[in-house]
């Protein structure tokens, strides 16, 4: 039934009323299903179907928890017929203001709430509940063609994206290396891999030279890195593990002295691949959690079945205990 959402490219324009197809055609009958009018709380473990819970669930934000919730949605709704789901990828920043402004009920997100933002909800008289859902490990690519920049240092992807860079070919990164120009792909500034890589790299959050080409659909990214042999961009790791055939990860080195480590399942879960692996989250607001079909949904993205689909879209799971935790926020 789970089709790999990761193939963004042939559905980005139907991602909005997807959710309305498959409502419309899912499974009428049998019990598997998640939460119910239970699922706030109890031992009920998401398969336990509701014949009466109806609703529509709004969530928009970041485009790399989107292959994780889109995922969890086809699932929840082709078991819940009555419950409508869209979601959007606009960024981590566009979805929490979204969220403040009362347009969704959960926002994606690739990086922690500002305390900005959290100052905005509480003005509103509204708080939102941190619920970490995967690991990630945020990957630098280049075209499969390059067969120099196999390994690079922190400072030296300071050099290339900080602020003002005067960096324009390879070859200015090392001597030896092409004297050819680098043509960057990276995360909008709404994105909030755009801030943890900033902040990682440049020292600096939302610093970052602005001549490169910018999308918040990683997908556009991958095509303009595998389209051009001197490219170099940015995104999560599932992305790069739906595309690695055309793309090349780079391996990192903390510093000059430390091991180059590539990411991998291995590296981002033990923390080795670093400064770039990071937890990514959900943040449902507290109001939410007690319409009857949000509280089922976000039950049923806790179970093993969304930890499942967690790893079926090829990113890392958190500990069981985490998610417990998760779950107990829905008491």
């Amino acid at each position: 039934m789970f089709t790999n959402v990761l193939r963004k490219g042939s559905i980005v324009l139907a991602s909005t009323v997807l959710a309305f197809t498959l409502a419309a055609c899912g499974n009428n009958g049998g019990s598997n299903t998640a939460g119910g009018n239970t699922a706030a709380g109890g031992n009920n473990t998401g398969t336990e179907q509701a014949a009466d819970l109806k609703g529509e669930i709004r969530i928009d934000g970041s485009s790399t928890v989107f292959p994780i919730t889109q995922a969890v949605a086809e699932e929840f709704m082709a078991v819940n017929n009555g419950v409508n789901v869209t979601v959007g990828e606009g960024g981590t920043s566009t979805g929490f203001k979204k969220i403040i402004n009362g347009e969704i009920d959960i926002a994606d997100a690739s990086r922690h709430v500002k305390d900005e933002e959290v100052a905005d909800l509480k003005a509103k008289n509204q708080e939102v509940v941190e619920m970490p859902i995967a690991l990630d490990g945020i990957t630098v690519v280049v075209n499969k063609e390059n067969t120099w920049a196999k390994e690079i240092t922190v400072d030296e992807l300071k050099k290339i994206w900080q602020k003002d860079s005067t960096v324009k070919l390879w070859s200015d990164v090392r001597a030896d290396w092409p004297k050819e120009p680098i043509k960057l792909y990276g995360p909008g500034t709404s994105s909030g891999t755009f801030e943890y890589f900033t902040e990682e790299i440049n020292g600096k959050k939302n610093e970052s030279r602005t001549d490169y080409t910018p999308s918040e659909d990683d997908n556009v990214l991958v095509t303009g890195v595998a389209g051009d042999k001197n490219a170099m961009g940015y995104f999560g790791f599932a992305y790069y593990e739906e595309n690695q055939e055309k793309l090349t990860a780079v391996s990192i080195k903390a510093d000059a002295n430390a091991p180059a480590v590539a990411p991998s399942v291995d590296t981002i879960r033990d923390g080795s691949y670093k400064p770039l692996s990071r937890p990514i989250f959900i943040y449902p607001l507290k109001s939410a959690l007690a319409k009857p079909e949000i509280a089922a949904f976000l039950k049923y993205y806790n179970s093993e079945e969304g930890q499942t689909l967690v790893e079926e879209v090829g990113y890392i799971k958190l500990p069981a205990e985490d998610y417990q935790k998760n779950l107990d926020q829905l008491k």
